[in-house]
């Protein structure tokens, strides 16, 4: 595979696409478009889609000269294909992890690079990650789903208090969503992390297949002492789900078929349990162990 060596390279961004045929393109085009300031590289990791994505990354490959690609055979995941893009790229200063029903606006990109370079205690960062409806997507702003924050977003209360930081500490929504302020987690739909940080976490978790390894990256940036913040001056559209097909904001552009949409309904409920398992199950009482993994199994079958 060539690979034509920037010096000082600024960014590495990582797309990971399953059945994106409807919106790469765009995506990769609004990058070229956007970014005036910093040097980038752009690693497209196709997970075996079988809508004609291949081809069309190969396509747009042809046309950017900064694009490079790894066709997998299989799908392998979101972490594991996350790291397949590490593995290949450049030793940028920093990796943006964006997925391909995103589109970045005018300075998005240079605007959250400029922020990292100022901020020396943000381990990630993201923009204000908004809907079609121009809503912010909650996954990009969130707390960590602790069993009392859980419990309160899935009966509801944090919609009913959402200015209370303490029943509305799922997605922090008690926080200024116009000002830059620390979180406790992000979306992978738009993550950009500091190289150091990411290898010293040996990067993505790959027991997570689908859903929930965002948030574990984040949990282990805070654990090495990092911070993460929401920049809301700069955006990016998100589509959101359109792989997946689970998501009602973009059901009437997904293509997913049945199957790819248990597939990831299935992958959804075992990254809550592999999460909960992995940080959360031994500061808790078995009790309340035992209610997680009902609740979630509750949750999952109805």
């Amino acid at each position: 595979m060539e690979k034509s060596i920037i010096k000082n390279l600024d960014v590495s961004i990582i797309t990971v696409t399953y059945n994106s045929f409807a919106t790469i393109r765009q995506c990769l085009d609004s990058i070229e478009k956007t970014v005036k300031k910093s040097s980038f590289e752009i690693i497209v990791v196709d997970n075996a889609s079988s809508d004609g994505s291949p081809s069309e990354i190969l396509n747009i490959k042809n046309k950017i000269s900064n694009i490079r690609a790894v066709l997998n055979k299989e799908n392998k995941g979101f972490s594991k294909a996350n790291n397949q893009g590490i593995k290949i790229s450049q030793k940028s200063r920093y990796v943006l992890f964006l997925n391909p029903d995103t589109l970045v606006y005018e300075n998005t990109i240079d605007g959250m690079v400029d922020f990292m370079d100022k901020t020396s205690n943000a381990g990630a960062a993201t923009c204000f990650v908004q809907l079609k409806n121009g809503k912010l997507d909650d996954s990009c702003h969130r707390g960590f789903p602790t069993p009392l924050r859980s419990m309160f977003y899935f009966i509801g209360l944090c919609k009913v208090f959402p200015k209370s930081k303490f029943f509305a500490g799922y997605n922090m929504t008690y926080l200024d969503f116009n000002k830059t302020h620390v979180i406790d987690a992000l979306g992978g739909s738009f993550m950009i992390t500091r190289r150091e940080v990411g290898e010293k976490l040996n990067w993505w978790d790959e027991d997570f297949f689908f859903y929930g390894e965002d948030l574990d990256f984040c949990f282990r940036i805070k654990e090495l002492g990092y911070k993460i913040y929401f920049v809301p001056q700069y955006r990016a559209l998100h589509y959101k789900g359109i792989s997946s097909g689970i998501k009602k904001v973009s059901k009437d552009i997904s293509k997913a078929t049945k199957e790819t949409k248990l597939f990831a309904t299935k992958h959804r409920f075992n990254a809550m349990r592999i999460f909960y398992r992995k940080h959360y199950e031994k500061k808790y009482p078995k009790l309340v162990t035992w209610f997680i993994y009902i609740a979630i199994w509750v949750k999952e079958h109805l």
